[in-house]
């Protein structure tokens, strides 16, 4: 998928496992993303992250941004290829 030139990379994770942001260059990821819980369509995440790395709800970062409340996130346009 896309948006703003940036392509979206989709990954599938079990409870459990976990994705990394960054770091990849340093001992520590900049952000580490773990599925805590599945229950129906509700998934819980936990993210470690340093101090200096704010993480927000996309809600919240908007408000914070001054921009529109819209509670989602703009649309993405799916590219060509998909992302496995």
């Amino acid at each position: 998928m896309q948006r703003d030139g940036s392509k979206m990379l989709v990954l599938s994770r079990m409870c459990q496992e976990s994705v990394v942001i960054g770091g990849a260059d340093t001992s520590d990821p900049h952000v580490m993303v773990t599925v805590l819980e599945i229950k129906g369509q509700i998934v819980r995440l936990g993210f470690v992250a340093d101090a200096a790395v704010p993480v927000h709800r996309w809600e919240v970062w908007e408000k914070l941004r001054g921009g529109h409340t819209d509670p989602v996130p703009p649309q993405l346009v799916p590219d060509d290829s998909s992302i496995d």
